[in-house]
């Protein structure tokens, strides 16, 4: 997985994911058990049933990641000039953000009442797209180790109308 349930508690994102993959008609489950079940932490002080509860947003939350994954590796199968070899290993830092903002966005994907425009959920979303989509064009590098050749390699080419003065056009002049 590109990205981990530790970066998502890390993220701040706890009270968050309780409410988004707590199974329909169940109470939103306790933050501090979300926390604990993120941070594969000490459960057993919380009654089983809530942890059966936190079990299973953890399976919905993993499945978010993995779809957010299958996304982000679509577009890198594709990468100009050079493919990814995947999944990639060591993730880059910033595919690991790209995976948590489209998870997020999947998780939130029954979510109504919010503007598209102002909706940071959205906002990330799209960006991670954009985001990918260059990557795949070979415009945006993941880093130091990014198989994409450097910038500026190979002769410079000149695009320009053909000359109006030369060496014979000019022969004449001041003579």
């Amino acid at each position: 997985m590109y990205a981990t349930l530790v970066q998502l508690a890390d993220a701040k994102l706890t009270r968050e994911l309780a409410q988004v993959a707590t199974p329909e008609n169940a109470a939103i489950i306790d933050d501090a058990l979300m926390e604990a079940s993120l941070r594969g932490a000490d459960r057993s002080s919380w009654p089983a049933d809530q942890i059966a509860l936190a079990d299973d947003a953890l399976v919905h939350i993993n499945q978010a990641i993995t779809a957010a994954d299958s996304v982000i590796d679509g577009y890198l199968r594709n990468r100009k000039p050079v493919a990814y070899t995947l999944p990639l290993d060591p993730v880059p830092g910033l595919v690991s953000v790209w995976s948590r903002w489209i998870a997020r966005y999947l998780l939130h994907k029954d979510r109504v009442g919010t503007r598209e425009e102002t909706d940071p959920v959205v906002r990330d979303y799209k960006e991670a797209l954009k985001f990918l989509q260059l990557t795949a064009d070979g415009k945006f590098s993941l880093g130091a180790d990014d198989p994409l050749p450097p910038p500026g390699a190979g002769e410079p080419q000149v695009c320009a109308p053909e000359r109006l003065f030369t060496f014979d056009t000019l022969q004449d002049y001041g003579a």
